[in-house]
């Protein structure tokens, strides 16, 4: 399957960004403007923190599980 990067799943090593990036916008065209606006400001605040980035930007896989915690802030 194309795509699916099986060599690396559940290896902690993809960047979700993209993905959240793109939900955001569907979220707020779905009218669920405030999980959107809490979705983009988590992944922002996340990435200006920087102490969990992805593997890419040089950080680790926690980076999912911040952003998850940002949200409830």
């Amino acid at each position: 399957m194309h795509g699916t990067a099986p060599d690396i799943a559940g290896k902690g090593l993809a960047n979700p960004t993209a993905l959240m990036q793109s939900a955001a916008p569907m979220l707020a065209h779905l009218e669920e403007r405030a999980a959107a606006q809490k979705l983009q400001g988590a992944v922002e605040r996340v990435y200006a923190d920087g102490r969990h980035l992805t593997r890419d930007v040089g950080g680790t896989a926690e980076f999912t599980d911040a952003v998850i915690d940002a949200m409830s802030r």
